[in-house]
């Protein structure tokens, strides 16, 4: 019989591989910026739009997720295990991948742009739309653990739009550069 993935051993299994994942992915960068190569902005760049994926992948599952948790009854194992991909999915992949995301996203628009024009102003303005829905989840996240949550899963259909809007937003401002 195998062992259940929502009990405490396995949880600091997963935190463990995520701790090992985060810190070889920090190292990398810290050795790209200690001795850079002469192609540091691709590097740099590539970094940033994996911890970018890695953010928006949970930010558009976290709402499904949501979604499911809604229907099923609380106290029920269904809710117990849900709480805990829940939990997981926020503290362990989107904290950081928001926190890298940010953080390479500010190196390269100083580096790159000086923090000049219009198109990645308003990119910046989106990004902190983007960071509000994450901390919104994030307190939803406490929410269905404390089994406070008010929405309906109709609800949380919709708000699993916005990230892709604000994606979309994004992106196009960044490849485009309309202003």
């Amino acid at each position: 019989m195998s062992e259940k993935q929502t009990g405490e051993s396995a949880g600091r299994r997963a935190r463990l591989r995520a701790a090992v994942a985060l810190t070889l992915f920090a190292l990398l960068a810290a050795v790209l910026i200690a001795y850079p190569p002469d192609d540091l902005y691709l590097w740099i760049k590539a970094l940033h739009i994996i911890a970018v994926i890695s953010w928006m992948s949970g930010l558009l599952y976290l709402p499904r997720l949501f979604v499911y948790h809604t229907d099923a009854p609380v106290g029920s194992a269904q809710s117990e295990t849900f709480k805990v991909m829940e939990q997981r999915l926020y503290r362990v992949i989107m904290q950081p991948a928001m926190g890298l995301a940010w953080l390479l996203g500010l190196y390269l628009a100083w580096s790159v742009y000086g923090f000049q024009g219009g198109w990645l102003h308003a990119k910046l303005a989106f990004v902190v739309l983007l960071t509000g829905v994450h901390h919104y989840y994030g307190r939803a996240v406490k929410a269905f653990a404390e089994d406070r949550n008010t929405k309906t899963g109709r609800q949380w259909r919709f708000w699993n739009e916005a990230p892709a809007l604000l994606m979309i937003l994004i992106v196009v401002l960044v490849v485009v550069k309309p202003f």
